[in-house]
């Protein structure tokens, strides 16, 4: 059981501080008080709490349910809360903040390198090598903890809290400068924690300060190439995200103990915003501002399956970002499966028939929990034939009247390839070579804020803005489709980029003049 401090009888001598193995006993506002969450009653370590050994005044004592009304302390003012509409908000989601939440999210699953100094990094090329990203992790307080295991200590949900603090980012003219405060209260409501009954405040406590340690602990290195306007530039080993302070507060009964019961934090954001965050600098064109909106339902979400489906988990935050890039960017299995489990465990699958099985069930039930959160999977249907598709999107198509039912079922117990029928022969490596065509997103992911929820400074910014210089981003997008071209394949024909045709068709740009009658005369637009 930990143990906690009469501050009436403390003498302040400071023997248990210096002896204590974990580092457990603090001071804060001049008292003394035993952080739970490290005290361990010193086993492993001596027979006895040292802290109760060496006190010449016995105040350590073991650590009991708060009793009667106890004094708390008031708390310092906090940034406005975030989804004022309720459902989303906008949030930072440039390439640095995604690949942030890929490191969160999937640890080491991801190719870790080692450096000279024996360090671990991971490095993300940009523009076929023309830039690149690194990110290194923090330096851990706890000597006898390495860096690997530091890195697969982190838990996944520290990714919503990431999404959290992207989103506060957007709410602040040049974030890079400034500093929001965010309390547990907050994150508790942001994350869906103040519904878990089950868990205590100091679980949630220890809980809340733990993912932020986490997301807190990434350091992050940019390169970045000249583009249009905006010149070349780069830092090095900068933190993503600067925790400025971190704040206790406490409630203290009568025999002067004191219990945690809120934490503050304070934030301000890494430089990497002064380019990928930055308002005038887009409006200059020297800079970037890129941002997406933050459904609140996905926090929610991922903290409710993180345990049971983690392979899950990890595709909602990864599409988070991919979808934003186009719905109907297809995507191979094969990337799904090492987003959701790392390239380790599908090269093992390969090689090893009763991994791959194992595999394969666990990927049909990922796309299963997906399909029953609202994001659906349009299979490819020459790629990703019905044969090998999980039997639960097989059955989405049975009638629900009885009588069609049954006459569904006698056709298909006649029928050459029945419905229940097992997987063929080398579905695997037909699974190797198939795609996903898109994701049908649930209505919250595609809500866009409407003028009167968001501020007036973000107005100018709005990201449904279908309209064009004389020809809509949607009559495009039509267009293309009927002559079943991709966006890849219609800026090959345009001599564009990629990501040019997309932001034209989501209405973040314009159509030249000169442009207008190149799109036209290729999808045929009268």
């Amino acid at each position: 059981m930990p143990y906690t401090i009469r501050n009436q009888s403390c003498l302040g001598c400071d023997n248990c501080r210096l002896q204590c193995p974990m580092g457990a006993i603090k001071i804060e506002n001049n008292k003394y008080w035993i952080d739970p969450s490290l005290c361990n009653d010193c086993k492993g370590y001596y027979p006895k709490p040292q802290c109760a050994t060496v006190c010449p005044n016995n105040s350590p004592i073991p650590l009991q349910a708060k009793k009667g009304r106890c004094k708390v302390e008031p708390r310092e003012a906090t940034s406005p809360d975030l989804f004022a509409n309720g459902r989303t908000n906008f949030f930072a989601s440039s390439i640095v903040i995604w690949e942030g939440c890929n490191i969160l999210a999937q640890r080491s699953s991801l190719t870790w390198e080692i450096d000279d100094g024996g360090r671990f990094f991971y490095r993300r090329q940009i523009n076929q090598g023309k830039g690149e990203i690194i990110f290194h992790i923090a330096d851990s307080p706890h000597e006898n903890i390495t860096e690997l295991e530091q890195l697969e200590n982190i838990d996944i949900r520290a990714a919503c809290l990431h999404l959290v603090l992207a989103a506060y980012a957007t709410t602040l003219d040049q974030p890079w400068e400034q500093i929001f405060t965010i309390d547990d209260r907050q994150i508790e409501k942001y994350l869906g924690l103040e519904k878990r009954k089950d868990l205590s405040k100091f679980f949630k406590l220890n809980l809340i300060r733990k993912l932020f340690q986490q997301a807190c602990s990434l350091l992050v290195s940019v390169k970045w190439f000249p583009q249009g306007r905006i010149k070349e530039f780069s830092f090095a080993g900068k933190p993503l995200w600067h925790l400025q302070e971190m704040k206790n507060y406490f409630q203290e009964d009568k025999d002067g103990c004191q219990y945690l019961t809120g934490i503050t934090f304070k934030v301000k954001v890494g430089i990497w915003a002064k380019h990928f965050l930055n308002r005038q600098g887009c409006k200059d064109r020297r800079a970037f501002y890129q941002y997406g909106n933050l459904p609140k339902t996905l926090l929610t979400n991922v903290m409710s399956i993180w345990q049971q489906h983690e392979g899950t988990a990890r595709l909602m935050l990864w599409l988070l970002f991919k979808v934003k890039m186009g719905k109907d960017q297809r995507i191979m299995v094969p990337t799904l499966m090492r987003i959701a489990y790392g390239e380790e465990k599908v090269a093992i699958a390969s090689t090893h028939r009763h991994n791959r099985k194992r595999l394969l069930r666990t990927f049909e039930k990922d796309l299963e929990v997906l399909n029953h959160y609202g994001i659906k999977v349009v299979f490819d249907p020459v790629t990703y034939p019905t044969e090998i598709q999980p039997l639960w999107a097989k059955l989405i198509d049975i009638p629900e009247d009885p009588d069609e039912a049954l006459e569904f079922w006698i056709n298909d117990a006649g029928a050459n390839n029945r419905l229940t029928d097992t997987g063929p022969r080398g579905k695997w490596n037909q699974l190797m070579n198939a795609r996903i065509l898109s994701f049908e997103l649930p209505p919250e992911w595609e809500y866009q804020i409407t003028k009167s929820d968001r501020k007036p400074r973000e107005n100018k910014y709005k990201k449904n803005n279908k309209s064009t210089s004389g020809l809509l981003g949607e009559k495009i997008c039509q267009a293309r489709k009927k002559l079943s071209l991709s966006q890849r394949e219609l800026a090959q024909l345009a001599g564009k980029s990629q990501s040019w045709i997309r932001d034209i068709e989501n209405g973040r740009l314009k159509v030249k003049v000169r442009d207008q009658g190149l799109l036209r005369k290729i999808l045929d637009i009268a």
